[in-house]
Order: structure tokens, then sequence, then C-alpha cells
């Protein structure tokens, strides 16, 4: 059966938690398993299979499976994110990261680009206001440039962020100037839909990225870390490994921001605290 009423037996469960976890770094507790029923009914459907117990006998014991893992990920991953969520960061972005990284090195963002790292992007609204952010921050700055780099594991919300089409609804939050500028309605008034302007999509870069890994195929001299509200779904272990790989590509001087509700404190890492939620590299 591939009903509503089809469930996860607790091997199965654990087993599905247990590989999530390895992969990926974020925790499946038991309270979980019905959020994980819901979504895998899908790929079961997907998969034209018969139950959820098909659907692991097939991962775990049959390995017919080889290549649904990226599918897997996707399901199971949580995306909640705003445009300009946490509206404080941007503000202390603006008001003193920027113009502090631009009295450290005068030239930065002329001779070559701010970079600036958003590091579990999901669908895009994150990467977006940072884009929207610092080109309004560059208007009074003859020739500077910017790049956003956006990574996040899910193919799915990647998808979502490189179209760059949203609920009307959904960019409620972005300020009334930036709306104006950056934010474009359909032709189709029944749509109810926005997209974001080419001239903003154009400074944004997206990629697939484990934070798992090992290492990271990004630059290493990046003005800017956002990695924020991803830290709550791992172990303490894992955010302290994840923050030190991020760390090694921010360069001295820069700025990390994690969302309001993580903590690093007790961590042994080459960041400072400057704000709330805000850190610095030594």
């Amino acid at each position: 059966m591939n009903g509503d009423g089809d469930s996860l037996s607790n091997r199965d469960f654990l087993r599905l938690a247990s590989f999530i976890e390895s992969y990926s770094g974020i925790k499946m507790p038991s309270a979980k398993k019905v959020m994980v029923e819901g979504r895998l009914r899908r790929r079961v459907r997907a998969l034209g299979l018969s139950s959820l117990d098909a659907y692991c006998r097939a991962l775990f014991d049959e390995g017919k499976l080889e290549n649904e893992t990226v599918s897997l990920i996707n399901s199971v991953t949580t995306n909640k994110t705003d445009f300009f969520r946490e509206l404080t960061h941007f503000r202390y972005l603006v008001d003193v990261a920027l113009p502090d990284l631009l009295s450290r090195s005068p030239r930065a963002g002329l001779d070559h680009p701010l970079k600036v790292w958003s590091a579990a992007c999901s669908n895009g609204a994150e990467p977006y206001s940072l884009a929207m952010t610092l080109n309004d921050f560059g208007q009074s700055l003859r020739g500077f440039r910017f790049l956003v780099m956006a990574t996040d594991i899910s193919s799915d919300v990647l998808a979502v962020a490189l179209e760059a089409i949203y609920p009307e609804d959904m960019v409620v939050p972005v300020p009334e100037e930036m709306r104006r500028r950056y934010i474009l309605r359909s032709r189709d008034e029944t749509r109810r839909t926005v997209r974001i302007a080419a001239d903003i999509r154009t400074k944004v870069h997206f990629g697939r990225l484990n934070l798992m890994d090992e290492h990271y195929p990004v630059d290493d001299d990046i003005d800017i870390i956002f990695c924020r509200n991803i830290l709550i779904y791992f172990d303490r272990p894992t955010q302290e490994a994840v923050i030190q790989r991020l760390s090694r590509h921010l360069r001295r001087g820069g700025y990390f921001f994690v969302g309001h509700t993580e903590s690093i404190a007790g961590f042994s890492l080459p960041l400072q605290p400057v704000a709330n939620a805000v850190f610095q590299r030594r």
C-alpha cells in the first residue's frame, strides 16, 4: 500500500535517520517520524513502489536506488526562509560591517568585488536580500562591485532560487523602495507572482554544496558569510566542525552571521562576537 496509512517501522525510521544525519548533518529525532513518512510517500509514488517498507528495502537492502540520495535529502529538508529575515542583520551590514570592511581596505569592491556567501540559501530569499542591500549600498560608491555566492544542499530549492519567481505576498518584507526597483510583477494579474529583477539575479551565483563535506570548492577570501538558521538542525560537534570549515574561507576582519536563536558559545573558533549573532574573523 502507498496511501496515507502507510508507515515506517521503527527499524526503518532509525536507518533513515542515521543515513540522513551522516550525509547532511541534519538530526531526525523520533518526533519527526510522521513528517518523514508524509514526505517520503511522495517518493514512493514517484518511484512506483508499493510502500515505505519497499522503499527502505530498495534503498538499504537491495541497492536499487543508488541515485536516490539527492531526492531523499530534498524530501526531508526544511526550507523555511523569508526575504530580509532577521532585519537587524541587514541594518548591521549597512551601518557597521560594510563601512568597516571598506575602511580596512578602501579599494574593496573596486579593485576586486566584495564577496558574500549565503551558505544555506534555501529558495534564494536570503541571497537576493543581500544583493539588494549591497546594490543599494554601492550606489554612492563609484565602481563598487560585489558578488553573492549562494549554496544549499537541496537541488529543489536551488531550482526555485534560480528561477527567482515568488508568490506576491512573500516579498512583503522587502523595503518599499527596493520593491519598486528590484521586484517585477507578473503581467498576468491572476497569477499574483513576482520575479527578482535581472540586475539583481545576475549578481547571485547559485551552486549545490553539502556543509558536511570536508572541503568546500569556494574562494578563501570571502568578506561576509551568512550561515543562519541551519545550525539548529545539527548537533553541537557538527555545528563546530561546520563553522570551522566555513571560517577557513573568511578573510581576516571578515564578518560571520548566524541566526538569532543559534549559539556558538564555547566553540574553539577564530571568531569574536561583535553584535547579536554577528562575529568577526580575528
